[in-house]
């Protein structure tokens, strides 16, 4: 995207360039101190508040909060890595909301989830392939992942998007990749635990294994359509809503309660994390037909 300094201009063109890379909104302006707050959507300032917040919990728990789950159990330092988890989470998230900094900080955090996956996430998939738990683990974070590329490959600098693979457009449809796949374990782990799933619907509603299936299957169905493309921009959205839905009317009455159960606000928070960047996945489709095939 040029220098600090061109940024600083931000002239017409520049804004309809990251209009046409899939920045779905022109960037927000700090009047205190005369420099742009790097906002591309709603979503991108809930994930950066819900970083600090887990920053916060990890220093509270001293322990590895769920969206990087399985922790290590036993490594050298482990109480220095469990510090060094939180710091980064505090610190992306605080400068992802800055223009000059917002770059650095989605390369440095992709690279850090993309480490964690790698370290710590697929081990537990080739020790236990048939576990459900490995692969909604699994999934919770290659959410995180996929939310974390999109930001980087919105804010990678001209120099990365012409010399890397893995930025600019070419990060979106890796992001999306991520984020299809991850939609299957979700799908796959309601009809897994089927009862648990139909306990968590609302008592209001009828029928609460019915919407079980349905929501186990709307996942799987939104996997498949953002892996293949076909009304992928849909089937994002809806996704992210089916999931914001879930974290809304779980972990809401949580909070509303006042709940002092650090496990459950625990769940809450990565819940609301899975969501904001589901959210950010959605939006990486702004400008693209809703109904669209091949559009990844």
């Amino acid at each position: 995207m040029g220098r600090s300094g061109i940024h600083a201009l931000l002239p017409v063109v520049q804004c309809r360039r990251l209009m046409n890379r899939g920045y779905p909104h022109p960037i927000h302006w700090n009047a205190t101190k005369d420099e742009p707050m790097r906002i591309a959507s709603a979503s991108q300032a809930v994930f950066a508040a819900i970083l600090i917040a887990l920053r916060v919990l990890g220093f509270v728990k001293g322990n590895f909060t769920p969206v990087r789950a399985p922790g290590p159990k036993a490594v050298p330092a482990r109480e220095l890595l469990v510090d060094l988890c939180a710091l980064v989470s505090r610190a992306s998230g605080v400068r992802l909301l800055w223009q000059r900094t917002a770059a650095v900080a989605a390369r440095v955090l992709l690279a850090w989830l993309l480490l964690w996956v790698l370290l710590f996430g697929m081990p537990d998939i080739f020790r236990a392939p048939t576990a459900q738990d490995s692969w909604s683990g699994w999934g919770e974070t290659a959410v995180v992942v996929a939310g974390a590329w999109v930001q980087y490959a919105w804010f990678a600098p001209s120099r990365d998007t012409q010399r890397l693979a893995f930025a600019g457009d070419s990060g979106l449809r890796i992001a999306r990749v991520f984020y299809g796949l991850a939609l299957i374990p979700f799908g796959v782990a309601h009809f897994n635990y089927l009862k648990q799933t139909a306990v968590l619907v609302p008592g209001g509603l009828p029928f609460h294994l019915a919407w079980a299936y349905f929501t186990g299957g709307a996942f799987l169905a939104a996997g498949v359509a953002v892996l293949t493309g076909v009304f992928a921009r849909l089937a994002a959205a809806l996704s992210a809503f089916q999931i914001g839905m879930f974290t809304l009317l779980v972990g809401g009455p949580i909070i509303a309660a006042g709940s002092k159960d650090a496990f459950q606000w625990s769940e809450t928070i990565v819940s609301a994390a899975v969501t904001a960047n589901a959210w950010l996945v959605a939006d990486s489709y702004r400008g693209l037909p809703w109904l669209g095939v091949n559009k990844r």
